[in-house]
């Protein structure tokens, strides 16, 4: 075996990514992939949601080979050395790893008979499945842990809480689905105006944790997968760009 055949270069993380977002079930525009292609071998790689204005100190003092960018949009061709490659998922990271039908959440949460809740041009957008029974404070102090935080609660009525939704968006159609379905709480990102009648009478408990917070949630969760796909690859995550 020759040395240069344990290098990982930009092209093998996309592809790879490709397959873990699912890429396929979204149109072209919106799949992602390479944004800023490079030749150069990745041993460091660092995360973030989007380019600060530090962003080139960052890169040369953590002596990163390539990023990824959640939201690349803002990124300047000065902001980087011409050999640093970027790689950018933007709507496929928002569905597979924060509040949609993400497997690695639901193991978090204690999930378990994750069904489909919700989709999108054919595309699941939530989960909805059994917990161990708890106290709705006891699900709110748990998923206070899990994301460093939340936004607003809307108490559910039950004393325990057996069934949850967790939905990448919130519509008086899905509350009052997650609702039928046996769901005493409904995990978001953030309450929306036009569902809070189907949440007061359906009687369902609303935990909205913020949109930001799930994205960093699923930052942390994807340098875990790039960890255990490439044992040899350091990964960086800037969590406060």
């Amino acid at each position: 075996m020759t040395t240069g055949s344990n290098s990982i270069f930009l092209e093998d993380i996309a592809e790879f990514l490709n397959q873990f977002f699912a890429v396929e079930l979204h149109s072209q525009e919106e799949r992602g992939g390479v944004y800023l292609p490079s030749t150069r071998p990745v041993k460091r790689l660092g995360l973030l949601l989007e380019p600060s204005a530090q962003l080139h100190k960052w890169v040369r003092t953590q002596n990163l080979d390539a990023l990824f960018l959640h939201r690349p949009w803002k990124l300047e061709p000065e902001q980087l050395a011409p050999d640093i490659g970027v790689i950018s998922y933007h709507l496929p990271f928002d569905e597979r790893l924060t509040f949609s039908f993400n497997p690695r959440l639901a193991e978090i949460l204690g999930m378990s008979g994750l069904q489909v809740l919700g989709e999108k041009d054919a595309r699941a957008i939530g989960m909805i499945g059994q917990v161990p029974t708890q106290s709705f404070a006891h699900l709110c102090n748990c998923v206070n842990q899990i994301f460093g935080g939340y936004e607003q609660i809307r108490p559910a009525e039950p004393a325990e809480v057996t069934r949850i939704a967790v939905v990448g968006a919130m519509t008086h159609l899905l509350v009052r689905e997650a609702a039928t379905r046996g769901a005493s709480v409904y995990i978001t990102g953030q309450l929306r105006q036009p569902a809070e009648q189907a949440v007061q009478e359906t009687k369902i408990g609303a935990i909205a944790v913020g949109h930001r917070r799930g994205e960093v949630w699923g930052l942390r969760a994807l340098a875990g997968v790039l960890r255990e796909r490439w044992s040899s690859l350091e990964v960086v995550v800037l969590l406060n760009s």
